[in-house]
């Protein structure tokens, strides 16, 4: 029976993914770092017809600030398709803050990572996620959060060295006391790049999806960096409806604009809009994998 409370009904990030649950497919979540990048996901959600998530890291939102953070949220409903707008890996108090303050004022992320997974153990975890969650609930906005430990870091993450695999034992509980409705789960994935495919324990993730389903609750992918196709496929059939994605769009998206900037052969506007259309290429490639093009 679904647990979700009623300040979360008709929730963007939620609805998106509930569709993605019933349906079978998955959805990406693209991290992105400037407005290059958010436009070419919505023009691939748009010409995929596709719903998408574009998310930030806590760095980004302070160097925005709540006016960028405004302008990433138009562009979101400007689109002719849902697309949901996340903070990833919030783990401080100061970012957590500074989203839901901006919220209270009216501009409000749809999710966000309530990122507590440094915490010493599970039920210090719960505590500190749990006073965020409370606030961030009763302001409309779902929470993610972290069960087990990712190794690895990226964007200005602190740096993990010691990763968990998830209790999948655990789980029911702690959505419960944390008030959560996203899980992130550590099944042998991990931030940063692979020196070689991992040996991911899609039995956890299966157990899990047995678990939040009923719940109303949504299982994410995190460490998606150089994964094979088969296995983005194989995690949609254990049930993973969001695909956190950071350097496949990014680095040829980089590429393009350090070559052009050095080049010097196009002006700026043709340049970012080359930008977004190097990183549209890279997220319909996902949109198709995943199965949500012609889902929106």
């Amino acid at each position: 029976m679904s647990s979700t409370p009623a300040q979360l009904k008709g929730n963007a990030t939620l609805s998106i993914l509930e569709k993605a649950a019933a349906g079978g497919y998955g959805v990406v979540a693209m991290n992105v770092y400037d407005l290059q990048s958010a436009i070419g996901t919505i023009r691939a959600a748009e010409e995929n017809n596709s719903p998408a998530i574009i998310e930030i890291f806590p760095v980004t939102l302070h160097y925005w600030g709540k006016a960028g953070l405004q302008c990433l949220l138009s562009l979101a409903k400007a689109a002719s398709v849902p697309i949901a707008i996340h903070l990833d890996h919030a783990t401080t108090d100061h970012d957590i803050d500074t989203a839901l303050t901006f919220a209270e004022e009216g501009v409000a992320f749809d999710s966000i990572m309530v990122d507590s997974s440094h915490a010493d153990d599970d039920e210090e975890n719960i505590q500190i996620s749990k006073k965020h969650i409370t606030r961030a609930t009763g302001l409309g906005i779902a929470c993610e959060v972290e069960l087990g430990r990712l190794e690895g870091g990226e964007a200005g993450l602190r740096v993990i060295a010691d990763g968990q695999l998830t209790n999948p034992d655990k789980a029911e509980t702690f959505m419960r006391e944390t008030g959560a409705t996203l899980l992130a789960p550590c099944i042998g994935n991990l931030h940063g790049r692979y020196l070689k495919q991992p040996n991911l324990r899609f039995d956890l993730m299966r157990k899990l999806d047995t678990i939040t389903r009923p719940a109303g609750q949504y299982l994410v992918m995190h460490g998606t960096d150089d994964l094979e196709d088969k296995i983005w496929i194989e995690l949609v059939a254990c049930g993973v409806t969001k695909f956190n994605i950071n350097s496949w769009a990014r680095d040829p998206t980089n590429a393009f604009l350090a070559n052009s900037i050095l080049e010097a052969k196009l002006g700026m506007p043709e340049i970012y809009d080359g930008a977004s259309d190097i990183y549209k290429k890279e997220v319909t490639r996902f949109m198709k994998m995943l199965g949500s093009a012609g889902k929106a």
